[in-house]
């Protein structure tokens, strides 16, 4: 399967029940679990590093002005 996700793309969690707010930079690719990639990402206000799954981010869209 295919990483949805580029390293150093910002991303955000999906809305849902102890997502953390705000936006992350994506760190590196890690191995796939249970056929789904995953990453270990690095929240702008956060001295930690997290790792999620590909189904818990959505892309950041930035605003064009």
């Amino acid at each position: 399967m295919s990483a949805k996700f580029k390293i150093d793309g910002r991303v955000e969690f999906v809305a849902g029940f102890g997502s953390p707010p705000g936006q992350f930079r994506i760190i590196r690719e890690l191995p796939s679990e249970r056929d789904e990639p995953s990453y270990r990402l690095k929240g702008e206000h956060e001295a930690f590093e997290r790792v999620a799954r590909e189904s818990q981010l959505r892309r950041v869209v930035e605003n064009l002005k």
